[in-house]
């Protein structure tokens, strides 16, 4: 609806609709869909549709499909924070240290190391390519953390590190899809919708999958990294700004009051209700549920995404940027988000695509501003949450969608004019904390130049059950009904990564 067009009649123009022969006729071949659905999917799925509650018996059977429900067992996490460095951060630059890739910089890397192997960009025999940062050990646990992320090194004993995870896939927006969504095309669920839906939100005036976006561009793959799939559409992300009004066009449209407003409200989702009592079609009830969430997020959204209520000593430690959109002002609000019951709050920031075909894709350049700009604003939202009691409830995920070659980029066969790494889906570096997850820990190994893993290696399938895991599901059983079949986030895979958990 646009922002300008009056309330009022568009309630008027739906009770038309209700009441014409067309509309009826429509209804009536709704309706006929309907029962063709129930009778090749079950009667479950309509259920499933009108309660919003996961086919396991988790769900509280209520018509509000956001309202709290009860996991499979107990929790540790009630909330997630995903920190997605889009692009893919070189693990070789920040946390997985090779001490012999050094002494082999500039060699021509041996044949056996190339033999069946796939790359993006690089083409014939390339040159490898030490890391371009200095480490040294921090903590208690003696993790190595690069010279790029001075504040990180600080609170490296609260995270475990996932030193050789892997992916199925090697370009930016179906690996992002899979990391999200668990498939590499487009129409499944995100995972933020799969959590939405299995444990519905905690508080009624705010989404309860919130997305925020930072850096020059948004993810390669769009928004179906935050969408709902096959889901009700009352799961998927809502993309909040911290610049500017929070949500677009929430504000009420010129010359239409808060009390007209929510009386026209009423008036559309009555009419709603006797569609859905017609037709069981179930994107009505996530029509009124949205309705009647945006009048609720007229209050509550702009009192939640003000940061600058904050103390200053707090703005400061997270070296926000006033009227900026920032790394660092999201994460600020991600953790006033989880404070107030949002479910999954998912961060993106953009410009980690280190390939050295120009200065902003170099790791001596474009690379070195991306960890200036996350580098405090991440340290500071683990040091917040831990001190406000948030982490013990509060699981944070950080990493990318792939990781990068030891390799240098050498793009038509010739070095690139400035130093890059190839995209490289066989082992990579995330860390998760909180809800949980050991501290202070290490999970996996890879091989003395970091292309291989020895140890430990763990599948984008085995985060996402994990992450489930920790929110209370079996990841094998949480599902939903779609075109014949039950489908779950990790597809036919995916393990719970048990020796992480605390």
């Amino acid at each position: 609806m646009s922002k300008h067009t009056s309330i009022q009649d568009e309630a008027r123009l739906k009770w038309a609709h209700l009441q014409t022969r067309r509309h009826f006729l429509k209804s009536f071949s709704a309706g006929i869909g309907s029962m063709a659905l129930s009778s090749i999917m079950g009667p479950a799925a309509l259920d499933a549709f009108a309660s919003g509650s996961p086919l396991v018996g988790a769900g509280s059977g209520s018509a509000d499909p956001l309202l709290p429900k009860t996991p499979h067992f107990p929790a540790k996490a009630k909330h997630v924070i995903f920190l997605h460095m889009a692009g893919a951060p070189s693990q070789h630059e920040l946390f997985d240290y090779k001490p012999l890739l050094q002494r082999l910089d500039g060699q021509q890397t041996p044949p056996s190391l190339l033999e069946g192997k796939r790359f993006a960009f690089i083409r014939g025999v390339p040159k490898l390519l030490g890391p371009q940062a200095t480490f040294k050990q921090y903590g208690q646990s003696g993790a190595w953390v690069s010279n790029h992320l001075p504040n990180f090194s600080r609170v490296v004993d609260d995270v475990t590190f996932l030193k050789a995870m892997h992916t199925d896939e090697f370009n930016h927006a179906p690996a992002q899809l899979f990391m999200y969504t668990g498939s590499p095309r487009l129409g499944r669920p995100s995972l933020g919708s799969w959590a939405l839906y299995g444990l519905g939100s905690e508080n009624q005036n705010l989404p309860g999958f919130v997305v925020l976006i930072s850096g020059a561009a948004a993810p390669s793959a769009g928004a179906s990294v935050y969408g709902s799939g096959f889901l009700p559409t009352v799961y998927q992300g809502v993309q909040c700004r911290s610049d500017g009004d929070p949500v677009l066009f929430l504000s009420d449209p010129d010359g239409v009051s808060r009390d007209m407003r929510q009386r026209s409200i009423e008036a559309i989702n009555e009419i709603n209700r006797q569609q859905y009592e017609e037709t069981q079609d179930p994107e009505i009830l996530t029509r009124i549920s949205q309705y009647e969430l945006a009048f609720r997020m007229q209050m509550s959204v702009p009192e939640a995404m003000d940061i600058h209520t904050e103390p200053e000593t707090i703005q400061t430690e997270y070296g926000i940027e006033p009227g900026k959109v920032s790394f660092a002002n999201n994460c600020l609000l991600a953790r006033r988000l989880v404070e107030r019951g949002v479910r999954f709050v998912q961060l993106f920031h953009w410009g980690w695509d280190s390939h050295g075909a120009g200065e902003s894709e170099a790791l001596t350049h474009g690379f070195v501003e991306r960890c200036k700009e996350t580098d405090q604003a991440m340290t500071a939202l683990l040091t917040d949450l831990k001190r406000r009691g948030l982490l013990d409830e509060t699981l944070v995920i950080w990493g990318g969608e792939f990781g990068r070659t030891p390799m240098l980029e050498n793009r038509t066969g010739q070095d690139n004019p400035f130093v890059g790494r190839d995209h490289h889906s066989d082992v990579y570096t995330m860390w998760m904390a909180g809800a949980g997850i050991k501290r202070g820990f290490t999970y996996g190994e890879t091989d003395e130049i970091g292309y291989q893993p020895v140890s430990g290696r763990v599948h984008v399938h085995d985060l996402q059950a994990t992450i489930l895991h920790q929110l209370g599901f079996d990841h094998e059983r949480l599902t939903f009904p779609f075109q014949g079949r039950d489908f779950r986030l990790t597809d036919v895979g995916g393990h719970v990564i048990k020796d992480i958990l605390a």
